[in-house]
């Protein structure tokens, strides 16, 4: 928590401090305020009084809290007394240390000054904690709801994993969206020594829900007054961390702090477990934040006025440990050297744009952790034995018995790949239709295709699940290519899953999957980026959903695929208009000069004169693009780069008896672009052929095993094609 600077007309609560609750001690970084103003009551109590429900039974209660804070007040004398006779005689006041203040004008926003009256120490004092042990775990909390908060914290956790040596176990209260997408990104990360555990957010907003709050954070800003009934009861202690902070050291260096609080202390923790922290808070509120009409600063302001009450709750640390870059501290103060700096604070809303002398170095350090590979930090911490973790084990299990000799080993492993994924990097919102037809169409890409998004949105009103396979900086540069487009930030349907970088191949079909799992919809189209959905396909295909009554019949809708050579095309807006640029020598059926066998079983003769959906029979090397309902099978992950992902996946469509039905009034058309690096490698790599053609074959030996005698077909076709 931020300690308190005394000044003129408010109180700042701008350090770093640590606080000691029930059951539970914890660090916490925060800035905050407290000012005078007219007085309004933070509780409901005080809001019934005057109405005409308000009963006799109420007034009791009211009563019965007013006596409550007395009693807790005549407590808190008790131990400021007990706490000065302590300190008379510690070490630290024998040597002669003492704590350094500042007020605003004359110091800084961060002041040190935490009116601290347990333990106060100074610069020196702070800069020699005790060790933490070796394998101790190191426990830290944070507050993260929404998407944006959910992609922040990242950010944060990066910089603790890069400087840490002890094993972390990270506690996140979480709304469902910050816990659906930080639970993939944790179980995908497999960060030895790590442990995750999640609460739910939204079960405590009754808590604090009758405290007014202007904050942007909304109620999850209040969230940390609610940690001790949160947490497990037999959670000694924790950081508690803002997502907007970047440490510049091992977070051991913080929890040593707790080491100090020993010998009469515990005494404290004995009294303050008998005053109970949520009474005490709850209590604070109403007594001391009667004069604000809302809290500005959500949790913060509630935590000023408690220490304002209980100053003997607060241990000073200097402000090195929380330098706050906003435009309303001193923060140069808080430092001499690059070596003093712990924790980097952006509490400013201008974030990295505030003004501060050395703004660049503090921009430079949190944009390397932004941009870091967190695959790097899947390091083992030696003489730290990890948790068994069954996924860990078994992907390890997979991996030894597979023959390091084996010319097509990396292929092989790519399968086993666990890929870092974070869900949903931006915002997504959908409101499904009443009649619960709805599609989504489900794409894959990487860096060099990001210019395809603009396009299928304008072609493509309905949901979008897209897998993007980037690095942490190409992930960045998508993030600002993102936020600087008009059309992307007027879609809030767009579900944007980053994969991140591993291995040397592209992971196509993992990508797809990733994309499959995430939609929110009935149905599915599932294409490809470099394709450009006709204008009103999506509104097209949830009729057909209705005429072919795919709900209740296991059906794959065909869109039929076509190409151009052109750059620059202009788009057909009718069947009609395709026809005659097909004619014209335009446009050509997919992939009609190099892989026909592809799309020739859609019988693009029976499609120009057809005006009902007819059925076609599965055939080798068919690939079509199809709609299908969200229940169909996954792509298989040993089809990495070119050759063979979708030709698979259609294959156990048909063995799994799906009916292939060509939509009549539908079509797609491939836009042209420069040969991938995959395509590139298997023309030119005779090894990635001939393992490509292993897979196949044991791919369909698979097949055989899984379907039995209905799958010899699949031998016999791939034999005479």
């Amino acid at each position: 928590m931020l300690g308190i600077c005394r000044g003129r007309r408010k109180f700042l609560a701008a350090s770093l401090t640590l606080l000691c609750i029930p059951a539970i001690t914890w660090i916490y970084l925060f800035a905050g305020s407290f000012e005078d103003r007219k007085p309004v009551s933070l509780s409901p109590l005080e809001s019934q009084a005057h109405s005409p429900r308000y009963t006799a039974s109420s007034q009791r209660e009211r009563e019965s809290l007013e006596v409550r804070v007395r009693e807790v007040e005549e407590e808190n004398r008790a131990l400021r007394r007990q706490l000065s006779l302590a300190q008379g005689q510690s070490p630290a006041h024998r040597h002669g240390n003492h704590s350094k203040t500042y007020s605003t004008e004359e110091g800084t926003g961060d002041s040190e000054n935490l009116r601290a009256g347990i333990v106060a120490g100074n610069s020196s004092e702070c800069g020699q904690q005790p060790a933490v042990e070796k394998c101790e775990t190191i426990h830290v909390a944070i507050v993260c709801a929404g998407y944006n908060a959910s992609r922040d914290v990242v950010t944060l956790v990066k910089s603790v994993l890069f400087h840490r040596r002890n094993p972390l176990h990270f506690h996140l209260i979480a709304d469902s969206i910050a816990e659906q997408i930080l639970a993939t990104l944790f179980q995908t990360w497999m960060v030895p020594a790590v442990g995750v555990d999640f609460y739910n957010a939204d079960e405590l907003k009754s808590e604090v829900s009758w405290i007014p709050n202007k904050h942007y954070s909304g109620i999850y800003g209040l969230m940390k007054l609610v940690l001790t009934k949160t947490l497990p009861a037999n959670l000694e202690r924790v950081i508690v961390l803002d997502t907007d902070i970047t440490f510049a050291t091992d977070i051991a260096e913080l929890w040593a702090v707790f080491h100090k609080f020993k010998g009469v202390i515990l005494l404290l923790l004995d009294k303050l477990r008998k005053m109970k922290w949520e009474q005490m808070w709850r209590l604070t509120a109403e007594r001391e934040l009667m004069g604000m009409l809302s809290t500005s600063l959500a949790d913060q302001d509630i935590f000023n006025a408690v220490i304002k009450q209980n100053p003997f709750l607060v241990y000073q640390l200097p402000c090195f440990w929380n330098v706050q870059l906003s435009d309303h501290t001193r923060s140069e103060q808080c430092y001499r050297d690059v070596s003093d700096l712990k924790v980097i604070h952006w509490n400013s809303p201008k974030k990295l744009r505030v003004k501060n002398k050395h703004v660049e170095f503090f921009r430079n350090l949190y944009l390397t952790f932004l941009e870091y590979d967190g695959n790097l930090l899947r390091r083992e911490l030696f003489g730290c034995p990890s948790e068994t973790d069954v996924n860990s084990e078994n992907l390890q299990k997979q991996l030894s018995e597979l023959d390091e000799d084996d010319l097509c080993y990396e292929f092989r492993r790519e399968r086993f790949t666990v890929h870092r994924t974070h869900l949903y990097f931006l915002h997504y919102e959908f409101e499904p239709s009443a009649d619960n037809t709805d599609v989504t169409l489900v794409a894959q890409l990487s860096m060099d295709r990001l210019q395809m998004l603009e396009a299928i949105c304008k072609h493509w009103e309905g949901p979008i699940s897209l897998a993007l396979y980037l690095s942490d900086a190409e992930a960045q540069q998508f993030l600002r290519y993102a936020q600087g487009s008009e059309v992307l930030m007027s879609r809030q349907n767009v579900g944007y899953h980053i994969v991140y970088k591993e291995g040397q191949f592209y992971p196509v079909n993992l990508l797809r999957n990733v994309a499959m799992k995430h939609i929110s919809t009935p149905y599915m189209f599932l294409s490809d980026i470099d394709f450009l959905p006709m204008y009103g396909l999506y509104e097209y295909l949830r009729k057909s959903v209705i005429q072919l009554d795919l709900a209740n019949t296991k059906k794959a809708m065909i869109v039929p695929a076509f190409e151009t050579l052109r750059y620059r095309l202009s788009f057909p807006k009718s069947k009609a208009e395709l026809l005659s640029m097909l004619d014209m020598g335009t446009l050509f059926t997919f992939r009609y000069h190099v892989w026909t066998k592809g799309h020739a079983p859609t019988n693009f003769a029976k499609w120009r004169t057809a005006t009902t959906p007819y059925q076609v029979e599965w055939e080798a090397d068919f690939e079509p693009y199809v709609v299908v309902r969200r229940d169909c099978p996954e792509y298989d992950r040993r089809f990495v780069g070119f050759g063979w992902n979708k030709v698979a996946h259609i294959m156990e469509l048909d063995a799994q008896e799906y009916e292939f039905t060509v939509l009549p009034n539908a079509y797609m058309i491939h836009m042209p672009h420069a040969p991938s690096f995959d395509i590139t490698k298997f023309r030119s790599n005779k090894q990635y052929r001939i393992c490509l053609k292993t897979l196949k074959e044991e791919f369909q030996q698979d097949m055989s095993r899984r379907y039995g005698f209905a799958a010899l077909k699949y031998l016999t076709a791939e034999n005479n094609s």
